[in-house]
């Protein structure tokens, strides 16, 4: 139809590489004014021995080309992103202002000490607001990522207990924890040992104690993520750390969920040993697109010799970088770690302050239930546990009744203006969907997204195939998802192999 076709039109967009022409160009360079200079000779082996194959195209063809994409891409400045797990909340644009000031943001990161005191006191100040947040003893911001967090906190327990003269390998992690545990476990040299959660979805004394006999000595810790991965309080904590303290482990704490306790709840008062925190979370610095992100770690005291090297602290009036570090597990992060990130957060926490903390967790949590509550009757909860930051249902009765999943439901709220929130994860739950809505959002905006997933679950009812079928309305439809994870193309090339093409 001439509709379909004007549609298929105005959404072809090519890659920048199949756009302009030879000889086409946005830029104009005067005249070489400086004698030429032999770059054979002087970098040998360093020259192409081609030109690269570089797009050539007008300024507007570029200009255009980029605005298109950018106006095509979703993200939390323009709609709800309720990802479960992720806490997308909106950045404060405060933020980003105090990140771009001239002394932080032109900073070089090999500036002398003496030279960068202003820098370095915002760390000291914010490691102090971050430790005191958790009730831990100390902070390292030097970990780039929350993953990276887990990977530094394990490698501080290695150190610890191999202080002692230990060298435990099993770290137990519950079936309810952040999905990259075990991954940090394996890297750090630990055994993952899996056990399971209880019927209410959280962890309870007697399983964890049955798992710490199994393990028969070789207990080097318990990894728990508390808010755990479905959204439930771990309420047996003071119990639990108790129980592997008395086998000589160390308990991690993953921090991944902080916004749901703020104010609330502090792990290094129920026994946490150590943990990470996800500044893109929990502090509103910027979330998604492989970084920059920050993990900084808290620790207690006597993990305090292991801490990453080198360490910014208060020396009498100064503030110093102290490399002399004989235990430290040694550098994870070039430099000091990510500054931009640690300014955003530092920002963000003296803006809202402890009452502003504390009712961060407030909204989350009340916004959380709101979503359970209205959509009780359309959608069955995973577990009847009451919930903190995040619902997640499961597709269970809809599938049974019309032969719509999970997938499906999450490909049409495209459709309604809506990213998908978290699908069958955590995958502990049957077609789990995980809807976290954080603070941010107002109830025009739930009440919005409420109406939306009734309207198809009601369209599942009547016409399932439609929602099986989305999305409908986006530039491209419902795509080839397992194709393009099992033969991915990552890079243009002119003539792509068949076998690597993905339509």
């Amino acid at each position: 139809m001439p509709g379909d076709a004007a549609k298929g039109l105005q959404f072809k967009e090519p890659p920048i590489f199949e756009r302009g022409a030879p000889g086409r160009s946005g830029a104009s360079l005067s005249a070489l004014d400086v004698p030429p200079v032999d770059l054979d000779a002087a970098l040998p082996n360093l020259q192409r021995a081609k030109p690269a194959a570089l797009p050539e195209v007008s300024e507007p063809e570029a200009i255009r080309h980029f605005v298109r994409l950018s106006q095509w891409n979703f993200s939390i400045d323009t709609q709800f992103y309720p990802l479960g797990s992720c806490t997308m909340k909106h950045n404060p644009k405060v933020n980003e202002w105090a990140a771009r000031l001239d002394g932080f943001a032109n900073l070089h990161p090999l500036t002398p000490p003496h030279l960068a005191q202003g820098a370095l006191e915002v760390m000291v100040r914010l490691q102090a607001l971050l430790a005191e947040i958790v009730g831990m003893d100390d902070v390292s911001l030097q970990p780039a990522a929350g993953a990276q967090g887990e990977l530094t906190g394990l490698m501080m327990i290695r150190a610890y207990h191999q202080s002692m003269g230990r060298s435990p390998r099993k770290i137990l992690i519950p079936d309810s924890a952040h999905g990259t545990n075990a991954a940090s476990c394996t890297l750090n040299g630990f055994e993952a040992v899996p056990f399971a959660s209880g019927p209410q979805g959280i962890v309870e004394p007697e399983t964890l104690a049955r798992a710490l006999e199994a393990a028969s000595g070789d207990v080097a810790g318990l990894m728990m993520t508390n808010p755990n991965t479905i959204g439930l309080y771990e309420s047996a904590m003071p119990k639990l750390t108790q129980l592997v303290h008395e086998k000589g482990g160390q308990v991690y704490g993953d921090g991944a969920n902080m916004n749901a306790v703020l104010g609330r709840a502090r792990p290094g008062d129920v026994g946490v040993d150590v943990m990470q925190y996800n500044l893109h979370k929990t502090f509103t610095t910027p979330h998604g697109g492989g970084g920059p992100g920050s993990g900084p770690v808290a620790f207690k005291r006597h993990l305090q010799p292991f801490q990453p090297s080198p360490v910014v602290r208060r020396l009498e009036n100064q503030f110093i970088i102290d490399a002399d570090r004989p235990e430290s597990v040694g550098r994870v992060r070039s430099f000091l770690g990510n500054f931009g990130m640690m300014v955003r957060a530092y920002t963000y926490i003296r803006e809202l302050g402890a009452d502003g903390l504390r009712s961060v967790s407030d909204l989350a949590v009340l916004n959380a239930n709101y979503v359970a509550a209205a959509l009780r009757g359309v959608l069955p909860l995973a577990f009847e546990t009451p919930m903190l930051h995040e619902a997640v249902f499961t597709d269970r009765a809809l599938e049974a009744k019309t032969g719509v999943k999970t997938l499906d439901v999450a490909k049409r709220l495209i459709d309604y203006g809506y990213h998908p929130p978290t699908v069958y994860f955590p995958l502990v739950v049957r077609g789990a969907l995980m809807v976290e809505p954080t603070e941010t959002e107002t109830k025009q905006t739930i009440d919005s997204f409420v109406e939306a997933l009734k309207a198809i679950v009601k369209e599942a009812e009547d016409s399932p195939d439609l929602v099986k079928g989305a999305p409908h309305l986006t530039r491209l439809g419902r795509l080839d998802e397992a194709r393009a994870a099992r033969k991915p193309r990552l890079r243009w090339s002119p003539v792509p192999s068949a076998a690597s093409e993905i339509e």
